[in-house]
């Protein structure tokens, strides 16, 4: 951040700044607010002018550091938020992230970045799958793939209008404010036609002497990493770069068939031929910790490194001299609370800011002295949201009959994860409450499951914690929309399906759930033994319900919210039946995909599912219990939120001011035929 000085003389406005600063002049009557968005998103220094009442005064300056990294797949959507934290934690200017990316990564990372909700940072796409062309005839033996290719490309993926750019590898952390490398493009020799900032390679791999026989691709000296580069865009466009990495890759595939470094190779050939492309920086700008590194005769302390860069395949368990300090302050930002990094920057507007000044404009509606305020507030807070964290396949099926099981859960209900995949062999969409601590927490527990491991068609979509309550209701809305199957059924973490309960409810589609408006309801049963004998047909579970090892869900506590099931009638049940709504009814319904979502208004413990199945059944929703299916809540301890409920007076209060408020806002919504709803609630 610089000062700048404005002086007005006869009309005409001085700008006075540091050496080598760009200045985009802007004459303009406009307000300052206006002259700002004209200049915020370009590359050059943003000014903000203001003149008042013949007075000039004086704004600092930032710059928009302009970030463009590759990222494809699940694992290196996850991998690169780690690169962001570093970069966020030390920043001070704005940041314009560039991200190549397939569908995946782009899923992730915009619904990411939305919830996240970063003040002045920006991010935009560029689809991968337009580039493939331009480098799939490229045989590549690297672990990257053809994403590793994809830096090649820069020139031609990135708007025309870029000038420079700072490209990134996702297993970078950076120790320090990234502004100081951007200022580094002041040192490029424009006579010398220096286009490329790097790092020279810290192992002898291009020196070829690592092993017998081995043959690298042409290099300058040891080589350049290609991990951190600073491109100078608009002069590598002049150079024709596009034709001349092209040349010198074909040339040298004629006689190495591939590259074993991906775009590493082909840049380090280009500079062989043309060395005067690059502007070597010093290597604390690319600490490599490779696999036969020789980083440590980079720096004489660890407190001079600027960028550490994990580029052996064992990432953090490679072997390094100073790998703990390294791998500590990876720790760091890998389980930072990426809710501090929202922090505001002086004088600086963006799309972020315009969503905060927009959700802070609702809160401020909000009555502080209200007792419900927090309630109340929670219904708005964005909670930044990580889909698919873990890697997901799931085959599309072709008869439109296939159902995902919807559940959400916080960390201490992570033990029912593998029972349920062992009950249900269908798709799974799960919303966990984490913090980032917790979820790498989670990320160690899935990967040494090899029942987690073994399924690929779970999806688990981490929100992160903030708050004081459980937003229940928000958790399943996530998990919710990340469906992709026809159908969904809607569970608790805590229930275990009867064996085979996938494809039953997939059998009982044929009931015209396409065509009408139909809840089918899973009848609820529970167990206060921790080891059952889970009951593997109807007859199974009568016979444990008549000796009293299962009971009918909540009989003794909440009996009105499974009653209307008709237990009684399921018991000889061969065929669906249809129920009608009560007050306080909460059964676990199979629906489709496009049914209502749950009201986030209802927090933490009580009416969460009462409201939902409310809203069906104004919607015409026809409750159909299912025969033949059942579900068995399994015991725990009870939830921070359930006790808060029980021994609070506030909590109850505040929940049923909320529940008034729905069943007016239901009145609203659906005129007469909501009437009842309030006068059966008046009833119970």
């Amino acid at each position: 951040m610089d000062l700048i000085t404005i002086h007005l003389e006869h009309g005409v406005f001085y700008f006075e700044t540091e050496p080598d600063t760009s200045i985009l002049f802007c004459l303009s009557t406009t307000s300052c607010l206006s002259l700002l968005n004209c200049c915020i998103h370009s590359c050059c220094d943003v000014i903000m002018l203001c003149l008042i009442q013949s007075h000039v005064m004086m704004f600092c300056v930032f710059q928009t550091i302009h970030v463009a990294i590759v990222c494809a797949g699940y694992n290196a959507s996850r991998d690169v938020v780690t690169l962001v934290k570093s970069v966020l934690f030390h920043r001070r200017n704005p940041l314009y992230f560039h991200f190549i990316t397939d569908s995946i990564a782009q899923q992730i990372l915009s619904s990411l970045f939305h919830t996240w909700m970063v003040p002045a940072v920006r991010v935009d796409f560029y689809d991968a799958d337009e580039l493939k062309s331009e480098v799939s005839w490229i045989p590549n033996k690297h672990y990257s793939g053809i994403y590793g290719l994809m830096k090649l490309v820069l020139t031609k993926a990135l708007p025309s209008d870029l000038q420079r750019v700072i490209v990134l590898d996702t297993d970078i952390t950076f120790a320090t404010d990234i502004a100081e490398l951007w200022a580094v493009f002041h040192k490029f020799k424009g006579q010398c036609k220096q286009v490329l900032g790097l790092v020279e390679n810290q192992s002898d791999w291009y020196l070829g002497n690592l092993w017998k026989n081995h043959r690298p691709w042409p290099a300058l000296g040891r080589g350049f990493n290609t991990g951190v580069i600073l491109l100078l865009l608009d002069r590598l466009r002049k150079l024709r770069w596009e034709q001349m990495w092209r040349l010198t890759a074909e040339r040298e595939l004629m006689g190495m068939l591939s590259t074993s470094l991906a775009d590493q190779d082909i840049f380090n050939a280009v500079i062989k031929q043309n060395p005067f492309l690059v502007h070597q920086l010093p290597c604390f700008w690319n600490v490599q910790l490779s696999d036969h590194t020789r980083s440590e005769k980079c720096y004489k302390d660890v407190s001079d490194l600027k960028v550490i860069h994990w580029n052996s395949p064992k990432k953090l368990r490679v072997k390094n001299k100073h790998v703990e300090f390294f791998r500590n302050l990876y720790l760091t930002f890998l389980e930072y609370d990426g809710n501090l990094l929202r922090r505001e920057l002086f004088g600086c507007l963006s799309e972020a800011d315009h969503n905060s000044e927009n959700l802070q404009k609702t809160l401020s509606q909000l009555d502080e002295d209200d007792p419900c305020y927090e309630f109340r507030r929670e219904r708005f807070t964005v909670h930044r949201t990580h889909l698919y964290f873990l890697h997901y396949e799931y085959q599309v099926s072709t008869d439109d009959s296939d159902v995902t099981l919807v559940a959400q859960l916080s960390m201490d209900r992570l033990q029912m994860l593998e029972a349920i995949c062992k009950h249900w062999e269908g798709p799974i969409s799960l919303a966990l409450y984490l913090s980032d601590a917790e979820a790498q927490q989670f990320l160690r527990y899935a990967q040494g499951s090899e029942v987690l491991m073994s399924r690929g068609n779970v999806g688990y979509h981490v929100v992160y914690k903030e708050g004081q309550f459980y937003p229940v209701n928000l958790l399943r809305n996530v998990a919710m929309r990340q469906v992709t199957t026809p159908y969904m059924f809607l569970s608790d973490i805590d229930f275990l399906p009867m064996y085979g309960l996938y494809e039953y409810l997939r059998a009982v589609v044929q009931l015209d759930m396409s065509n009408t408006k139909k809840a089918l309801v899973v009848p609820a049963f529970e167990t206060l033994r921790y080891r059952l004998s889970y009951p593997k047909s109807k007859a199974e579970l009568l016979s444990q319900l008549d000796m009293g090892t299962l009971f009918t869900f909540r009989y003794h506590v909440w009996t009105k919210g499974h009653a209307p099931t008709n237990f009684a009638k399921w018991r000889t049940a061969t065929t669906p039946y249809r129920v009608q709504w009560e007050a306080d009814f909460e059964p676990y319904v199979m629906v489709r995909r496009d049914s209502p979502e749950y009201d986030r208004r209802f927090v933490g413990f009580g009416w969460n599912k009462v409201a939902h199945i409310m809203e069906l059944d104004a919607q015409e929703y026809e409750l159909v219990v299912l025969p033949n299916a059942y579900m068995i809540h399994m015991p725990h301890a009870p939830s921070f939120d359930i006790t808060k409920f029980r021994s609070n007076r506030q909590y109850r209060v505040c929940l049923k001011t909320l529940k008034e408020e729905f069943q007016q806002n239901m009145s609203r919504r659906y005129g007469f035929t909501a009437l009842k709803y309030m006068t059966a609630e008046n009833n119970s």
